[in-house]
């Protein structure tokens, strides 16, 4: 039992692990919402930190993961420069290789 415990202990720390360094990444540069991002984060870890159920704990770490991935990957930031201009500031990883587009389909062979 005691094996069991650690190990959702571990998945735990981890998912809060990853939380933070995702948060820094995504936020890049913007205290505000650096701060913002830590200060949800350890309120909705410290709002659960008494759950003893490994079932809601489970359940806690795959919406900690989903969270995580979202802010991964569908978060882009933008930053004013100037009246009613925003520069969008894509990250390495949220950049695709650039494709070119093709009208006419490709035969088969």
């Amino acid at each position: 039992m005691l094996l069991k415990a650690e190990c959702l202990y571990m998945q735990v720390l981890s998912t809060f692990k990853a939380l933070h360094r995702t948060r820094i990444a995504v936020f890049k540069e913007d205290d505000r919402a650096l701060k913002a991002a830590r200060l949800k984060i350890n309120e909705e870890f410290r709002k659960n930190k008494n759950e003893t159920s490994d079932e809601n704990i489970k359940k806690m770490i795959k919406m900690g993961s989903d969270v995580e991935a979202v802010l991964r990957e569908g978060v882009l930031q933008m930053e004013h420069v100037g009246d009613k201009k925003l520069m969008l500031r894509p990250r390495e990883s949220l950049l695709l290789e650039n494709v070119p587009y093709c009208d006419q389909p490709r035969k088969k062979s």
